[in-house]
Order: structure tokens, then C-alpha cells, then sequence
């Protein structure tokens, strides 16, 4: 039997890891891959890529004034190259490979919704193309309940949605390497600190990197040798971070712009602290996952997939939305408590193997392989 071709379009990624395991785990004897990458230059994904053989396309896209060019490469491409599905990531993807796929006859056109309420939140005026994508793709995956129900409530059929939660490789994160956790702790200037606090977001509104701040601060009145480790350090609300760290002594923390040995970075941390400011901003939040697979005790609010898997004192703390206070006094359990703090880092590393990587190829391949068009 021939292979399944699909292309994948995304947009905007200079490195991911999840990509790296889709193309080294999906069944090859079955499905063929090939990518479309839609970025304002080189990254490391396209090179991960061209390594491993991947039939890969670099398409220049800087922002709006690039669109129509890069949707009729994107188009071009797939006249040329006829796959049987396209599977497209992130919103600027959506708009360039949706439409493009529909105007090439690509029959079956598949879309990941990566974002959850943002563009209702923050860009009303652009639900509009959200509802484009919905409408011309054939199949919506949604990567949480919390994504399944923003897509009905803008009109998607439940017939077209199909739930496929993210997935990863858990001994990744359990069998780090000890002479980079080594480097990192040099370079990020960890070793000797305590408790290194970790966060791992970018700088924008609705992640709360705003209420940790003051929390950690206070933290300081009683462990003066605490460090605070915010990595993905960039982002529109970069400016209002700035200034809250700027109340910090400057050896208290460390801005990371992106550290690509993710697995011994949550090594440096002895607590994680991921607080979204509501329950519907997260998509998914792989950090959830990501944190506990490390075995990092962590400190949650309830946001996208954490709704479906996180438990408060049992593999994590949950704590209320916008509280530096709530914030502070978890931290503080979790450093004088070793029952609590011994308990959820089990319970987290448990509770995890749900994710795995083997359930996403399965899915996946399910997708891909069924007879829907």
C-alpha cells in the first residue's frame, strides 16, 4: 500500500521538541512527512529537518505585508507535491495553509487549534478569521476539553473535532544529563541558591508572571539566597515585568531568552510555579506536564489541561488566580513540608504517564489513516 503523504504547515517556530518526536516516532513504514515552515528566517527546526531528510519547504513570512506571497508559495508547493492531508499549527499557518489547501484541492485539511479564548480576550476582531479556519478545514483537532468547547461555542460541529492531547516523551524528562545540568547552573549562576524558583513563560499578560514576582520578593525576606529563573523571558508584557523585577536585588534572578536543553533546565528548580490568570487563557500548557514528568514540586492555577489532571496536594498546589499572597504561602509549604512536597512529586510523576508519546502516535496515525473524505 502506498504511503499517506502529509504536510505539515506551522508558523513562527524556531524550535520545538514535540516536532523533533512526531518525526522520529510516527510510523514511517505508513505515513510519509514533509513541512512547510513559515518563519522570518532560518531556525533551528529547519535544520533539525533537512538532517533527518525531511522533505522541508522555508517560506519567508514576516507578518502581514508577506501574506499573499507566502499563500501562493504555500499553494504552489502543494500542487506540486500532492499530499494527501495537510496538518496545520498556530494561527498565521491557519491562514496561509488552510486557505491554501482548500484552493489546491487538498482534500483532507486538518487544523490544531493551539490557542484557547485569546483572540476573544485581546483581538475580538479576529474570531472572525478563527471561524474562516474552523469553516475550511475538514478536521479540528483540539488539544484539551477547555479548546473543545471554545470551538462549539464558535459554531464548529462536534462531528469535525476530534481530541488529541499533546504528547511526550516522559524518560526525556527523567533522564537529563548531568554534566549540562552542570553547565547551566554555571551559566545561569543556580549552583548555591536556594530555593531556585522557576518559571517558564513568555512574557505576556495572561500566563500571571506579575504575581510571582511580588511573591518571590517576599520569599527573599527569608531565604535572601533564593533565585528566581524566568525562561522564554520575552513578550508583549516584557515592559510591566521589567519594572516589577526592577524591585528585585539584581543577583536574584536571571531573564533566560530561550534555553533549548529544556530537560536539565527544570533541573535547576526547586519549585515551579506556572499561575495563569484564568481558567480558559491555556490551550494545553505543556509546562504542566513538563514540570512534573521532572519531578519539580509545582504550584499551579487551573487552567486548560490542568483542569483534566491536576489535583490540589496531591500532585500539585493549586492555588486562586492573581495571588502573589496564595503564591508565597505555597512556596513556603513546599519548602517545610517534606510529607506534602515528597508526595506530590510522586504523585506527579505518576499521573503524567497519561501523555505519553506512544497514545500521541496512536492518535495520530488514527487520524491520518481513517477514511473521512
Amino acid at each position: 500500500m502506498p504511503k499517506t503523504k502529509v504536510t505539515y504547515i506551522i508558523s513562527g517556530i524556531d524550535w520545538s521538541i514535540g516536532f523533533e518526536w512526531i518525526v522520529e516516532n510516527l510510523n514511517k513504514d505508513k505515513i510519509e512527512l514533509s513541512f512547510v515552515l513559515l518563519n522570518p528566517g532560518d531556525s533551528y527546526i529547519e535544520n533539525y529537518l533537512k538532517e533527518k531528510g525531511v522533505l522541508t519547504k522555508k517560506i519567508l513570512y514576516r507578518g502581514k505585508k508577506d501574506y499573499v506571497s507566502a499563500l501562493i508559495k504555500t499553494y504552489l508547493f502543494l500542487i506540486k507535491q500532492r499530499p494527501d492531508i495537510i496538518h496545520v499549527h498556530l494561527f498565521e499557518a491557519g491562514m496561509i495553509g488552510i486557505v491554501a489547501g482548500k484552493l489546491a484541492g487538498i482534500h483532507r485539511r486538518i487544523y490544531t487549534r493551539h490557542y484557547s479564548t485569546y483572540h476573544h480576550v485581546y483581538a475580538p476582531h479576529a474570531v472572525k478569521y478563527d471561524k474562516l479556519i474552523n469553516k475550511l478545514s475538514t478536521d479540528i483537532v483540539s488539544i484539551s476539553e477547555n479548546v473543545t468547547q471554545i470551538l462549539i461555542s464558535e459554531g464548529v460541529d462536534k462531528n469535525k473535532i476530534c481530541k488529541v492531547p499533546h504528547g511526550f516523551n516522559i524518560n526525556y524528562f527523567r533522564n537529563p544529563d548531568v554534566n549540562i545540568i552542570r553547565q547551566l547552573k554555571e551559566k545561569y549562576k543556580t549552583e548555591g541558591k536556594y530555593p531556585v524558583i522557576g518559571v517558564i513563560s513568555r512574557y505576556t499578560e495572561w500566563k500571571g508572571i506579575q504575581y510571582t514576582i511580588p511573591a518571590f520578593k517576599k520569599l527573599l525576606e527569608t531565604y535572601p539566597e533564593a533565585k528566581l529563573v524566568l525562561a522564554n523571558a520575552r513578550g508583549d508584557y516584557a515592559p510591566n515585568i521589567r519594572k516589577l523585577l526592577s524591585g528585585l536585588p539584581y543577583n536574584a534572578y536571571v531573564e533566560i531568552d530561550f534555553e533549548y536543553q529544556l530537560a536539565e533546565l527544570y533541573q535547576l528548580f526547586d519549585i515551579f510555579v506556572h499561575v495563569p490568570i484564568d481558567h480558559h487563557s491555556e490551550a494545553f500548557g505543556q509546562i504542566y506536564v513538563e514540570a512534573l514528568a521532572a519531578g519539580i514540586p509545582s504550584i499551579f492555577t487551573m487552567s486548560g489541561i490542568a483542569h483534566e489532571f491536576i489535583k490540589d496536594k496531591e500532585n500539585a498546589i493549586v492555588v486562586p488566580y492573581k495571588d502573589s499572597d496564595a503564591i508565597y504561602e505555597a512556596i513556603m509549604e513546599i519548602i517545610k513540608n517534606n510529607e506534602l512536597r515528597n508526595r506530590i512529586k510522586e504523585n506527579g510523576r505518576i499521573i503524567v504517564e497519561q501523555f505519553s508519546l506512544d497514545r500521541l502516535m496512536k492518535n495520530l496515525e488514527n487520524l491520518y489513516l481513517q477514511s473521512k473524505v
